[in-house]
Protein backbone atom coordinates (compact mmCIF):
# COMPACT_ATOMS: atom_id res chain seq x y z
CA UNK A 1 0.00 0.00 0.00
CA UNK A 2 1.41 3.59 -0.77
CA UNK A 3 2.55 4.93 1.98
CA UNK A 4 0.15 8.84 2.68
CA UNK A 5 0.99 11.66 5.01
CA UNK A 6 -2.17 10.42 7.33
CA UNK A 7 0.10 7.18 8.01
CA UNK A 8 3.02 9.34 9.02
CA UNK A 9 1.17 11.49 11.40
CA UNK A 10 -0.70 8.78 13.13
CA UNK A 11 2.68 6.63 13.82
CA UNK A 12 2.87 9.20 16.12
CA UNK A 13 -0.50 9.23 17.72
CA UNK A 14 0.59 6.83 20.56
CA UNK A 15 4.59 7.03 20.11
CA UNK A 16 7.43 9.62 20.54
CA UNK A 17 8.70 10.42 17.08
CA UNK A 18 9.81 13.43 16.44
CA UNK A 19 7.35 15.43 14.08
CA UNK A 20 10.28 17.03 12.22
CA UNK A 21 11.37 13.68 10.90
CA UNK A 22 7.57 14.13 9.06
CA UNK A 23 6.67 17.82 8.64
CA UNK A 24 8.34 17.91 4.65
CA UNK A 25 5.97 15.50 3.61
CA UNK A 26 2.84 16.99 4.85
CA UNK A 27 0.42 19.38 3.68
CA UNK A 28 -1.27 22.06 5.69
CA UNK A 29 -4.38 20.34 6.31
CA UNK A 30 -2.60 17.58 7.25
CA UNK A 31 -0.40 19.49 9.59
CA UNK A 32 -3.68 20.31 10.98
CA UNK A 33 -5.06 16.69 11.69
CA UNK A 34 -1.64 15.96 13.26
CA UNK A 35 -2.17 18.90 15.68
CA UNK A 36 -5.95 17.13 16.44
CA UNK A 37 -4.39 13.89 17.26
CA UNK A 38 -1.70 15.56 19.71
CA UNK A 39 -3.94 17.04 21.56
CA UNK A 40 -6.45 13.81 21.84
CA UNK A 41 -3.52 11.72 22.86
CA UNK A 42 -2.79 14.24 25.74
CA UNK A 43 -6.17 14.06 26.81
CA UNK A 44 -7.15 10.38 26.61
CA UNK A 45 -3.93 10.15 28.64
CA UNK A 46 -5.70 11.77 31.24
CA UNK A 47 -8.91 10.53 30.78
CA UNK A 48 -11.72 10.11 33.72
CA UNK A 49 -14.27 8.76 32.42
CA UNK A 50 -14.19 5.89 35.12
CA UNK A 51 -15.26 8.18 37.72
CA UNK A 52 -17.74 10.54 35.99
CA UNK A 53 -21.58 9.82 36.79
CA UNK A 54 -23.23 7.54 33.72
CA UNK A 55 -25.91 9.64 32.91
CA UNK A 56 -23.10 13.01 32.56
CA UNK A 57 -20.63 10.69 30.34
CA UNK A 58 -20.80 11.85 26.98
CA UNK A 59 -20.11 8.88 24.59
CA UNK A 60 -20.38 8.08 21.48
CA UNK A 61 -22.14 4.93 20.43
CA UNK A 62 -21.09 3.08 17.47
CA UNK A 63 -21.47 -0.04 14.54
CA UNK A 64 -19.01 -1.14 12.35
CA UNK A 65 -20.92 -3.14 9.32
CA UNK A 66 -17.87 -6.07 8.03
CA UNK A 67 -17.46 -8.77 5.34
CA UNK A 68 -17.16 -10.81 8.01
CA UNK A 69 -15.97 -11.68 11.54
CA UNK A 70 -12.13 -12.22 11.34
CA UNK A 71 -10.15 -9.46 10.36
CA UNK A 72 -6.89 -11.44 10.59
CA UNK A 73 -8.42 -13.54 7.59
CA UNK A 74 -8.83 -10.43 5.45
CA UNK A 75 -12.47 -9.21 6.57
CA UNK A 76 -12.92 -5.54 5.96
CA UNK A 77 -15.03 -2.78 7.64
CA UNK A 78 -17.82 -1.89 5.02
CA UNK A 79 -19.05 1.12 6.98
CA UNK A 80 -18.85 2.76 10.19
CA UNK A 81 -22.07 4.84 12.03
CA UNK A 82 -22.11 6.56 15.26
CA UNK A 83 -24.15 8.92 17.36
CA UNK A 84 -23.47 10.79 20.47
CA UNK A 85 -25.25 10.19 23.38
CA UNK A 86 -24.71 13.73 25.96
CA UNK A 87 -25.98 13.92 29.57
CA UNK A 88 -27.92 10.41 29.10
CA UNK A 89 -29.70 12.10 25.87
CA UNK A 90 -28.91 11.10 22.64
CA UNK A 91 -28.56 13.88 20.00
CA UNK A 92 -29.80 13.14 16.42
CA UNK A 93 -28.20 16.30 15.13
CA UNK A 94 -24.60 14.71 16.14
CA UNK A 95 -24.28 11.57 13.82
CA UNK A 96 -21.26 9.96 11.80
CA UNK A 97 -21.97 7.55 8.48
CA UNK A 98 -19.38 6.75 5.82
CA UNK A 99 -18.84 3.99 3.89
CA UNK A 100 -15.74 2.15 3.08
CA UNK A 101 -14.36 1.57 -0.06
CA UNK A 102 -13.79 -1.90 -0.86
CA UNK A 103 -12.66 -2.80 -4.39
CA UNK A 104 -13.75 -6.98 -4.06
CA UNK A 105 -17.09 -8.09 -4.56
CA UNK A 106 -19.35 -8.72 -2.10
CA UNK A 107 -20.74 -12.20 -0.63
CA UNK A 108 -24.39 -12.74 -1.66
CA UNK A 109 -25.26 -13.12 2.36
CA UNK A 110 -23.36 -10.00 2.88
CA UNK A 111 -25.23 -7.99 0.27
CA UNK A 112 -28.71 -9.30 1.55
CA UNK A 113 -27.07 -8.64 5.28
CA UNK A 114 -26.18 -5.27 5.34
CA UNK A 115 -28.46 -4.02 1.71
CA UNK A 116 -24.76 -2.78 0.86
CA UNK A 117 -23.50 -2.62 -3.01
CA UNK A 118 -19.90 -3.27 -4.57
CA UNK A 119 -20.33 -0.28 -6.71
CA UNK A 120 -21.06 2.43 -3.89
CA UNK A 121 -18.16 0.67 -2.01
CA UNK A 122 -15.78 1.38 -4.68
CA UNK A 123 -16.12 5.14 -4.54
CA UNK A 124 -15.90 5.54 -1.16
CA UNK A 125 -12.94 6.48 0.80
CA UNK A 126 -10.02 4.70 2.10
CA UNK A 127 -10.52 3.20 5.49
CA UNK A 128 -7.67 5.32 6.58
CA UNK A 129 -9.17 8.66 6.02
CA UNK A 130 -12.84 7.29 7.12
CA UNK A 131 -10.70 6.68 10.49
CA UNK A 132 -9.22 9.77 10.79
CA UNK A 133 -12.96 11.32 10.29
CA UNK A 134 -14.54 9.10 12.90
CA UNK A 135 -11.63 9.65 15.30
CA UNK A 136 -12.28 13.09 15.20
CA UNK A 137 -16.19 12.61 15.36
CA UNK A 138 -15.07 10.84 18.74
CA UNK A 139 -12.39 13.00 20.11
CA UNK A 140 -12.12 11.86 23.60
CA UNK A 141 -15.44 10.66 24.36
CA UNK A 142 -16.06 7.19 25.67
CA UNK A 143 -16.70 4.57 22.86
CA UNK A 144 -19.78 2.41 23.47
CA UNK A 145 -20.99 -0.87 21.19
CA UNK A 146 -23.06 -3.45 21.39
CA UNK A 147 -20.77 -7.09 21.56
CA UNK A 148 -18.28 -4.77 20.93
CA UNK A 149 -15.17 -7.13 20.81
CA UNK A 150 -16.42 -7.43 17.08
CA UNK A 151 -15.42 -3.79 16.47
CA UNK A 152 -12.70 -3.54 19.39
CA UNK A 153 -10.87 -6.37 17.28
CA UNK A 154 -11.43 -4.91 13.50
CA UNK A 155 -10.15 -1.17 15.12
CA UNK A 156 -7.17 -2.95 16.99
CA UNK A 157 -6.25 -4.38 13.45
CA UNK A 158 -6.98 -1.46 11.06
CA UNK A 159 -4.84 0.40 13.57
CA UNK A 160 -1.60 -1.60 13.63
CA UNK A 161 -2.03 -2.78 9.64
CA UNK A 162 -2.36 1.32 8.66
CA UNK A 163 -0.66 2.74 11.37
CA UNK A 164 1.22 0.33 13.20
CA UNK A 165 0.33 1.13 16.68
CA UNK A 166 -2.53 -0.14 18.96
CA UNK A 167 -6.13 1.71 19.53
CA UNK A 168 -5.99 2.54 23.18
CA UNK A 169 -9.65 4.40 23.57
CA UNK A 170 -11.77 2.74 26.19
CA UNK A 171 -14.54 1.12 24.56
CA UNK A 172 -17.79 0.20 26.73
CA UNK A 173 -19.46 -2.98 25.45
CA UNK A 174 -23.25 -2.62 26.52
CA UNK A 175 -23.72 -6.48 26.22
CA UNK A 176 -21.27 -6.50 29.60
CA UNK A 177 -23.06 -3.23 30.60
CA UNK A 178 -26.69 -4.59 30.31
CA UNK A 179 -26.14 -8.26 32.02
CA UNK A 180 -26.01 -6.34 35.22
CA UNK A 181 -29.45 -5.61 34.70
CA UNK A 182 -30.90 -8.64 33.15
CA UNK A 183 -28.77 -11.69 34.99
CA UNK A 184 -31.94 -13.45 35.27
CA UNK A 185 -32.66 -13.56 31.88
CA UNK A 186 -31.52 -15.14 28.01
CA UNK A 187 -30.32 -11.65 26.39
CA UNK A 188 -28.07 -11.93 23.48
CA UNK A 189 -28.71 -9.92 20.09
CA UNK A 190 -29.69 -6.39 20.21
CA UNK A 191 -32.89 -7.37 18.51
CA UNK A 192 -33.34 -9.45 21.79
CA UNK A 193 -32.56 -6.12 23.78
CA UNK A 194 -34.34 -3.67 21.68
CA UNK A 195 -37.68 -6.53 21.90
CA UNK A 196 -37.20 -6.37 25.83
CA UNK A 197 -36.94 -3.06 26.10
CA UNK A 198 -40.27 -2.35 24.17
CA UNK A 199 -38.07 -0.58 21.09
CA UNK A 200 -39.09 -0.56 17.89
CA UNK A 201 -36.00 -2.19 15.57
CA UNK A 202 -35.87 0.07 12.84
CA UNK A 203 -32.71 -0.05 9.96
CA UNK A 204 -31.21 -3.16 11.18
CA UNK A 205 -27.45 -4.02 9.78
CA UNK A 206 -26.97 -0.89 9.07
CA UNK A 207 -24.31 1.23 10.95
CA UNK A 208 -26.10 3.97 11.65
CA UNK A 209 -28.96 2.42 12.05
CA UNK A 210 -27.78 -0.13 14.92
CA UNK A 211 -25.65 2.26 16.34
CA UNK A 212 -29.20 4.68 17.14
CA UNK A 213 -30.99 1.83 18.38
CA UNK A 214 -27.78 0.75 21.49
CA UNK A 215 -27.81 4.19 21.63
CA UNK A 216 -31.59 4.04 22.44
CA UNK A 217 -31.17 1.43 24.69
CA UNK A 218 -28.02 2.97 26.44
CA UNK A 219 -30.37 5.66 27.44
CA UNK A 220 -32.81 3.71 28.89
CA UNK A 221 -30.29 1.42 31.00
CA UNK A 222 -28.85 3.84 32.43
CA UNK A 223 -31.51 4.48 34.85
CA UNK A 224 -32.11 0.99 35.50
CA UNK A 225 -28.49 0.94 36.17
CA UNK A 226 -28.50 3.58 38.88
CA UNK A 227 -31.33 1.48 40.44
CA UNK A 228 -28.53 -1.63 40.61
CA UNK A 229 -26.58 0.92 42.36
CA UNK A 230 -24.18 1.67 39.52
CA UNK A 231 -23.60 5.16 38.99
CA UNK A 232 -20.08 5.05 36.99
CA UNK A 233 -18.31 3.23 35.31
CA UNK A 234 -15.68 2.26 37.83
CA UNK A 235 -18.68 0.86 39.88
CA UNK A 236 -20.12 -0.82 36.79
CA UNK A 237 -16.26 -2.74 36.02
CA UNK A 238 -16.02 -3.74 40.20
CA UNK A 239 -19.51 -5.52 40.02
CA UNK A 240 -19.03 -7.19 36.84
CA UNK A 241 -15.41 -8.21 38.24
CA UNK A 242 -17.58 -9.50 41.20
CA UNK A 243 -19.76 -12.00 39.39
CA UNK A 244 -17.06 -13.28 37.17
Amino acid sequence: MKDNPLIQFMKQFHGKISSNIYTPFIGKSDLKHLAFLRSLEKELKTEKSLYISLQELNVVVFDFETTGFFPERGDQILSIGAVKVKNGQMSDSETFYSLVSHKEELSPSIKKLTGLDESELQTAPPLSEVLIHFYQFVKKDTLVAHHASHEKKFLQHANWKMFRKPYKHRIVDTSLVFSLVNSDKNVVSLDDYCRLSGLETRNRHHALGDARMTAKLWQLYLKKLRDEGCYTLKDVYERLARIK
